[in-house]
């Protein structure tokens, strides 16, 4: 069983003659420990689907199941312990405290969800370590370049132990460099530390470090890429399909 699942997940926006379809009946299962990346042009409903799986927003029609627990069954305040538990958000803006050091965001939802100041500490710090921030822990936000702030972002996103990361644009703010070294570390919170990611992007370079790509175009899945693990190979297969698709 996939840990997460999507059936005829449908998002309309309005009423009526104003009604607009974000996403019309998608399907889409990911597996623990799968990267994949979502494609499209503009307005397709990539944040939306993102959105919808990770509990920020309820669908119209269909169901987003984690681990068999249907999220549109549940109350506000027990889908925002879900998501506070087992649903780890990084976003294009790293939604830093200012007045924090990377330790203490990267510590915050463990605070927030009632886990005593040492022990969320202690975590916060592990997994500074593990994105290689170690020795930044102490710096607010404004002393951080963006590459270092969305690590900080990155490490907050896992402290909790979700099992799964939901990344909406991680790398739209970043230098190049920068941006692999996101994307190689989002492949390693897949491959190596065991969570789902899925993560939207518009970059198909980015796109390729993921495991499988599915490609959205007016509010459906018009199409599947599993990658072959060539990392050049695999960007010119996904631009190509991209380029292809948004004909």
């Amino acid at each position: 069983m996939s840990l997460i699942r999507a059936e005829n997940l449908t998002k309309i926006y309005g009423s009526g003659e104003a009604a607009v379809t974000a996403l019309d009946h998608v399907n889409l299962g990911v597996e623990a420990g799968e990267f994949v990346a979502i494609m499209g042009p503009s307005g397709c409903g990539k944040s939306t689907l993102l959105h919808l799986l990770g509990g920020l927003d309820r669908p119209t029609e269909g169901s987003v199941r984690i681990d068999g627990q249907d999220l549109t069954t549940l109350s506000d305040a027990a889908l925002a312990e879900l998501r506070r538990r087992r649903i780890g958000f990084i976003f294009q803006f790293y939604n830093l405290i200012p007045v924090l050091d990377a330790a203490e965001n990267a510590a915050l939802p463990l605070l927030l969800d009632g886990t005593r100041a040492a022990a969320a500490s202690s975590r916060g710090a592990e997994w500074l370590m593990k994105v290689g921030l170690s020795d930044r822990a102490a710096h607010r936000p404004s002393q951080l370049s963006g590459g270092q702030q969305q690590r900080v972002a990155v490490a907050r996103a896992l402290v909790a132990d979700p099992a799964l990361v939901l990344a909406d644009e991680p790398t739209g703010n970043l230098d190049t460099r920068s941006s692999d070294e996101i994307a190689a570390l989002l492949k390693k919170v897949s491959g190596e530390w065991g969570r789902a990611v899925v993560m939207v992007t518009h970059d198909p370079r980015i796109a390729a470090y993921a495991d499988r790509i599915v490609f959205l175009k007016d509010g459906t899945i018009v199409d599947e890429t599993r990658l072959a693990g060539s990392s050049a190979a695999d960007a010119k297969t996904v631009k190509d399909r991209a380029d292809a698709l948004s004909r």
